[in-house]
């Protein structure tokens, strides 16, 4: 065959790759645009492996707030790299008893369990475990927001009246997944592994979502009004991104913002 061939099909193959990257962007745009035009909310998603982006409300993405249950991500991943944890089958909490209103919460739990029912006595646990010093250490190490713990290592990363908790913004949230899966930050092999097994949430033949949900008073919003976030990454045959979706409402909860970015994922071919 010709070398001018050869020239035509890889220029062609080229188009082909472009066009498509072009047409699965602008499908998640249209979706995320359809998803959150009626409600009070920001969603960030940022490519794997470029810097294109797509952001809806920028100001509300740059906003720091409390990151509730979001942060066990961070939690999990530094108690792999101080060897209190091992396995995500191990078992990571002993009930101590006292019933609470969740009812998964009520008994041992395992990592993947702990981590999928959102067990905050459980991550409590780890936390004391960590202690202040090395968890602070850490916070700085990856640039975790605000870094401000000084509510407690118990509680330092919840809503609690009248408690100051460590703040992070959306944006600040997808950045650091982005770093986390580009091995930008100082994690082991076997911590990111132990990670990624617990936080896979939902796989079909077109891709992974991996993900945190988040739920809590907003405790910038004297109406009483609650946050929800869903924060992590998607794997695809049609794109790869850090994503964090963070909304506001008296019924907002962290499986709301996981139902909204599934449903996003889905109509854009992303799931």
């Amino acid at each position: 065959m010709s070398n001018n061939f050869h020239k035509t099909l890889i220029v062609q193959l080229f188009l082909i790759i472009l066009i498509n990257g072009c047409s699965n962007k602008n499908s998640l745009q249209s979706a995320v645009s359809a998803k959150m035009s009626d409600i009070e909310g920001t969603v960030v998603f940022l490519d794997l492996y470029s810097d294109k982006k797509i952001v809806y409300n920028s100001d509300l993405a740059n906003a720091r707030t409390t990151p509730c249950s979001t942060f066990k991500i961070w939690n999990t991943l530094i108690g792999v790299e101080n060897n209190y944890i091992n396995s995500e089958k191990d078992q990571f909490y002993k009930w101590d008893g006292e019933v609470r209103a969740i009812a998964d919460w009520n008994k041992d739990l395992t990592l993947i369990e702990a981590f999928q029912c959102s067990c905050v006595p459980a991550y409590q646990l780890l936390a004391i475990k960590t202690g202040s010093s090395n968890m602070q250490k850490w916070i700085d190490k990856i640039g975790y927001g605000d870094r401000n713990i000084s509510a407690g290592i118990d509680i330092f990363w919840l809503s609690r009246p009248n408690k100051k908790s460590i703040r992070i913004s959306p944006k600040e949230q997808a950045i650091l997944v982005k770093k986390l899966v580009n091995n930008k930050l100082e994690f082991a092999d076997k911590s990111k592994q132990i990670l990624e097994k617990v936080m896979l949430y939902k796989k079909t033949e077109q891709g992974a979502i991996y993900g945190k949900t988040g739920s809590g008073q907003n405790i910038d919003d004297i109406s009483g009004n609650n946050i929800g976030w869903f924060v992590g990454y998607v794997i695809s045959k049609n794109g790869n991104y850090s994503f964090a979706c963070l909304i506001k409402d008296k019924k907002a909860s962290g499986s709301v913002a996981r139902d909204m970015v599934e449903q996003i994922f889905l109509e854009s071919k992303l799931l």
